[in-house]
């Protein structure tokens, strides 16, 4: 092999190995702060959730300036309106991020919590109590509010955080970073219980994501192809979902205003989020008299329909859908249309082409909307309302530092609890097993 084509390795690029070093390095600073955090209490961990929230207004000017630059850069790197959206701060944006810190402070202290206890015969005082995990390496795109929302809920669960933002928003979460760090040893917090990776060279998730010495879970928020790599990558436990293919189905017994409000939120409120609707399933009895009008209001809503024959001659204005938009998040304003015989067809649907986040019947029949809840096998499942209720917020959780569609550990949106575990607690008196 030719010296210029070799991989880079510690052996032959001092470089590498220094990014190497400079990662393991940053993961034992990270781990050992872990372990203050574990013994931190409520009301310190509450004071630097109030403080943050407090200097980030106060230092909108900073975040503003440097979320600008990295706005400008957008084009060239390719985004599209929707992920350009999803980067952009503002002081709304950076408003609710306060809030949502103070909203997490507001939320019960799960360390130290008893999930139970009892004494048993022989006089063994056993109980289990939550714990935090350690720490948590999350790995995101696109969303500086993530740094936000993972460093509050990382911290408050009693874990340390290293948080890895994607490229696109390296300027913004650097000065969201800033801010967040300098109110830790202010509050009596470990100053490296909140860490950044600033390097952006894609190397350094890999050499972190072989670290489970130190790193206790990784979570990837982004794209397909981040969180695959990083399933393939770690050696440690993930906690993700790949896609979002989230459907809206509209049966025979639905109200027909209420479905269309339903499915245009669904879809256009925020079309690039995972809990977004990219699948409409409508009831073959009422596609003839609703379909054209939800139509004509997502059209308003500037949303582009594929449909498939039956769909597209009701309305004959939408584009012919191809199979592969069955099994696509478009993560934009487009929605795929199906027209189905029953609802036993439409579970089936969702069944082969649905990625078990989010699905919402719309439906007046309570033994529809019982069937649909029993059957259909996702993190979440909607009755009457929009897909955009599966989010920590929304379902009280607080904020929430993602969605899992796994069944083990945690499913659905994932609050404080879910970043927690729990060990048992046993006291004798001098018992022995027999």
């Amino acid at each position: 092999m030719d010296v210029a084509t070799q991989p880079k390795t510690r052996e032959n690029d001092p470089a590498a190995a220094e990014l190497e070093a400079g990662c393991r390095d940053l993961a034992a600073r990270v781990k050992k702060a872990s372990r203050a955090m574990a013994l931190a209490g409520g009301a310190a961990k509450n004071a630097w959730l109030a403080a943050s929230a407090s200097a980030l207004v106060a230092r909108a000017s900073e975040i503003l300036e440097a979320n600008a630059r990295d706005v400008a850069a957008a084009p060239s790197l390719g985004l599209n309106a929707a992920a350009v959206d999803r980067l952009t701060l503002n002081t709304k944006r950076i408003g609710e991020m306060a809030r949502s810190l103070t909203e997490i402070a507001a939320q019960a202290d799960p360390i130290g919590e008893v999930v139970r206890s009892g004494r048993r015969p022989n006089g063994l005082e056993v109980t289990q109590v939550r714990v935090p995990l350690g720490v948590i390496f999350m790995i995101y795109e696109s969303r500086p509010n993530v740094t936000v929302d993972a460093a509050a809920i990382c911290v408050k669960s009693g874990n340390a955080a290293i948080l890895r933002g994607g490229k696109e928003a390296l300027h913004s979460n650097r000065a969201l970073h800033r801010i967040l760090a300098d109110e830790l040893a202010r509050c009596g917090l470990p100053e490296h219980a909140v860490e950044l990776v600033t390097t952006t060279d894609r190397a350094a998730v890999g050499h972190l994501l072989a670290l489970p010495e130190f790193i206790d879970l990784a979570i990837p928020r982004g794209g397909e192809s981040l969180i695959r790599r990083v399933v393939a990558e770690a050696k440690m436990p993930v906690m993700k979902h790949y896609q979002g293919i989230c459907a809206v189905y509209v049966d025979q017994a639905a109200d027909p205003e209420i479905a269309t409000r339903i499915i245009v939120n669904a879809k256009a409120q925020r079309p690039g989020v995972c809990n977004a609707a990219e699948t409409l399933l409508v009831h073959r009895a009422i596609a003839p008299t609703w379909l054209p009008k939800a139509a004509e209001a997502l059209a308003a809503a500037g949303v582009e329909l594929r449909g498939d024959a039956e769909a597209k001659a009701i309305v004959p204005s939408m584009t012919a859908a191809t199979a592969e938009d069955w099994d696509t998040e478009f993560l934009d304003k487009i929605l795929a249309v199906k027209v189905v015989d029953s609802i036993d067809d439409a579970i089936a649907h969702i069944g082969r082409h649905g990625s078990s986040h989010t699905e919402t019947i719309v439906t007046r029949d309570l033994a529809a909307a019982r069937k649909f809840v029993a059957e259909i096998d996702s993190s979440a499942v909607i009755v009457n309302a929009s897909t955009r209720f599966n989010d920590g917020g929304q379902l009280g959780l607080g904020a929430e530092i993602g969605i899992s569609t796994d069944k083990y550990h945690a499913r659905g949106p994932c609050g404080l609890n879910e970043l927690t575990s729990t060990k048992w607690i046993v006291y004798g008196d001098g018992q022995i097993r027999e």
